[in-house]
């Protein structure tokens, strides 16, 4: 029975999570220009609080973000940027709806 309580309950919590995530885009100094640079990004950032998602783009010059703003800030993201060795500058942060569509 407490079992049951417990996945229960861990269900419904997983589901409640699963609401806003945050898309933070962002232009890092100096510039990426290698695949080691890109690494060294997606590698770090991935461990900071509330990420989900790093995507990194050397044509475009862009590191995307993926995130959970109950969990971190966009200033929070740019000291983790900082902590590796780039100041960076926000070019967006929108919203998006992570709930699962039903299905009918």
């Amino acid at each position: 029975m407490k079992q049951t309580i417990l996945i229960t309950l861990m269900a419904l919590l997983f589901n409640l999570g699963g609401g806003e995530l945050r898309v933070l885009v962002l232009t890092p100094t100096p510039q990426m220009h290698c695949e080691n640079c890109e690494n060294k990004i997606k590698n770090n950032m991935r461990f900071e609080k509330g990420v989900k998602k790093v995507e990194t783009s050397i044509e475009k010059q862009q590191v995307t973000i993926t995130y959970d703003p109950s969990k971190n800030t966009v200033e929070g993201l740019q000291s983790g940027m900082k902590k590796i060795g780039y100041e960076t500058q926000v070019v967006s942060d929108n919203k998006i709806n992570n709930k699962k569509k039903d299905r009918k």
